[in-house]
């Protein structure tokens, strides 16, 4: 079933991005515990449900990620693999958002619609707690979004962009050692991750 294949390869990624590794009964059971980690396995849910017009189900799972996880994902929003919510808390997506693969977000983030569109995110994306990406802009691949920033313009591949509103500090290659296109294939980006020790 792709919900078991999309929501295990997201428990994974998480388990490798809070603790540095997905192996072990002890790291299961600690993600299963992780903040966050519930709200991921209700969006799953929800999302199934609805490709399956289960709509009362939809709906619950909907429901109960406001209710117990302060999360708010949109029914219809869409993300591929790898979507982590590293804190779930006051996290709000719109229903029209479109993500890609491997989608990190901290908590108190925003994605929202503007006049009827909303973001289109690419893979391999961070977005930093508290920041707000607005209307129709896209997120290249590999960009970093940093906390606290307010997005209303595109961001380019592989770019780091903060402040309000959020502009280009930095410039990456898909090649960087520190990629998130990269997790899990790389020791050392493991033990650089900020929340190794969490």
């Amino acid at each position: 079933m792709r919900i078991l294949d999309d929501l295990g390869t997201d428990l994974r990624l998480k388990a490798r991005w809070c603790y540095g590794t997905d192996q072990g009964m002890g790291t299961i059971l600690r993600l299963l515990f992780t903040d966050g980690t519930m709200a991921m396995v209700y969006y799953r849910l929800m999302q199934w449900a609805r490709r399956h017009r289960l709509t009362p189900i939809e709906l619950l799972a909907n429901r109960l990620n406001g209710i117990f996880c302060n999360c708010y994902i949109g029914r219809g929003a869409e993300f591929g693999r790898g979507f982590v919510l590293v804190h779930a808390d006051g996290v709000v997506i719109n229903r029209l958002v479109r993500g890609g693969e491997n989608v990190y977000l901290e908590h108190q983030v925003t994605i929202g619609a503007d006049r009827g569109t909303s973001p289109v995110l690419g893979n391999d994306i961070f977005i930093g707690a508290g920041a707000k990406i607005l209307g129709p802009v896209t997120i290249g691949d590999g960009a970093r979004v940093g906390a606290n920033a307010v997005v209303v313009k595109d961001v380019p591949a592989w770019s780091t962009v903060v402040g309000v509103p959020a502009k280009v500090v930095r410039q990456r290659s898909a090649e960087d050692p520190d990629s998130l296109a990269r997790l899990g294939a790389t020791e050392q980006f493991l033990d650089q991750s900020p929340l190794a020790e969490d």
